[in-house]
């Protein structure tokens, strides 16, 4: 599909970054973008430490089966000397942040997604949105009260929202020249003990002021907070309000709509994309 036809951007280039355990996840994210957005497929790119080919035929016969490219990318070692790493600071933490040093130079931008999210409107308009000189466009999630923003910000010394990591639109042309990783690694190492999740807390202290705030109840819905959505907009934000206007449903904390006893309100709709998926990989097997 030319630029033309598919907007000023040209195609869209998805990023996302797991371990082997979460490609069903992928799976059912995959599902969810081609079944919301069928004449605008992208190229959906993989960083990982090194899951195997065999792992990972069941995505690349997704893809092929939706009209996307698939282009797993396994991040170099060598990127990573003198990262700090532990059980708590896997070396993943740092790859969407690095993805200007790990993806191809040709790329411009990318859209980082989180693998417990469903697109359930496009996500074009996230894609072609002006950074306006920002490395990253992201949403915070403030709920009910400022509370837990206000800790955040004291916690880690910001006077910015606190932004969640789990959907960026990422500007790697100006990352590449902008964002270093040993800047990265050396505030893990001084701050080590302050940081809660860790990913997270380094996007919003290093780079928190090169953040463009994009509208987190439609580019990254945070699923267990239904009620928080709909008493701030008095209303408006009902389950129909989402249907319509959100496009990214962002499966947030430690409780999973995949996993047995999951009771929130949005966990039916995915286990409903967990069901078409099924469906699609039936098919890919024939």
């Amino acid at each position: 599909m030319d630029q033309k036809e598919n907007g000023s951007r040209g195609r869209m280039q998805i990023l996302t970054t797991l371990n082997e355990n979460y490609l069903p996840r992928l799976q059912v994210l995959l599902t969810s973008i081609c079944v919301n957005q069928p004449d605008d497929p992208p190229d959906i790119w993989l960083i990982h430490s090194g899951i195997s080919e065999e792992a990972l035929l069941p995505v690349r016969r997704q893809c092929a089966l939706f009209g996307f490219g698939f282009y797993p990318v396994r991040a170099d070692e060598s990127a990573f000397q003198g990262a700090p790493v532990s059980a708590q600071y896997p070396r993943e933490m740092y790859y969407r942040l690095l993805a200007a040093q790990l993806l191809p130079d040709d790329l411009d931008r990318i859209l980082y997604l989180d693998p417990d999210i469903l697109v359930i409107n496009p996500l074009r308009p996230l894609w072609e949105m002006d950074l306006e000189g920002n490395l990253f466009a992201a949403a915070a999630h403030t709920g009910k009260t400022e509370l837990a923003n206000n800790l955040n910000q004291l916690r880690l010394g910001t006077d910015h929202n606190y932004f969640n990591s789990g959907v960026l639109l990422i500007d790697l042309r100006r990352g590449r020249n902008e964002i270093h990783s040993e800047e990265m690694f050396r505030y893990v190492r001084e701050h080590a003990k302050e940081l809660v999740l860790p990913d997270q807390d380094i996007l919003n202290a290093v780079y928190g002021r090169r953040i463009l705030e994009v509208d987190d109840s439609v580019w990254n819905y945070d699923a267990r907070n239904y009620n928080n959505y709909l008493l701030r907009s008095a209303g408006v934000c009902d389950m129909d309000w989402v249907m319509k206007n959100t496009s990214i449903l962002h499966f947030c904390g430690r409780s999973k709509p995949w996993q047995k006893g999951y009771v929130r309100r949005f966990g039916i709709l995915y286990r409903h994309y967990m069901a078409m998926t099924e469906r699609f990989s039936c098919s890919c097997r024939i």
